[in-house]
């Protein structure tokens, strides 16, 4: 079971990215997949969750900026970000099973690695 996260890199303050995370090991469609950060000085933070069946969850700060969808086909979860903020800073990881939405199976965790994020001011 593997998530790989992409897409990280440096970005002025208003700045998009688009983060990929890739499944493979497993029948992902059944999972829900989403977002945590790890953030300087705050620890953990829950970024974003899609479900296996389309519904989505942005944590309520960010909701209006970021978005999470998938794409099944490619086994893909993305999280599409905008107007960035310095405190968006940190490292995306993404996991499984997520909260905030409906799963058909939530029997495998995993933690993947990071894409490290910096917006500069």
């Amino acid at each position: 079971v593997q998530l790989q996260a992409s897409g990280g890199g440096l970005v002025h303050s208003g700045g998009s990215l688009r983060l990929s995370c890739v499944a493979s090991g497993f029948n992902s469609d059944l999972y829900s997949i989403g977002w945590l950060r790890q953030v300087p000085d705050k620890g953990s933070e829950r970024v974003a969750c899609a479900g296996n069946i389309g519904s989505t969850y942005i944590e309520d700060p960010l909701r209006g900026r970021f978005t999470i969808s998938r794409d099944n086909a490619k086994k893909t979860v993305y999280l599409e970000m905008k107007n960035l903020k310095p405190e968006d800073t940190g490292v995306y990881i993404c996991v499984t099973p997520c909260l905030g939405v409906t799963t058909a199976r939530a029997d495998i965790e995993k933690t993947g690695q990071g894409t490290q994020v910096t917006v500069s001011s």
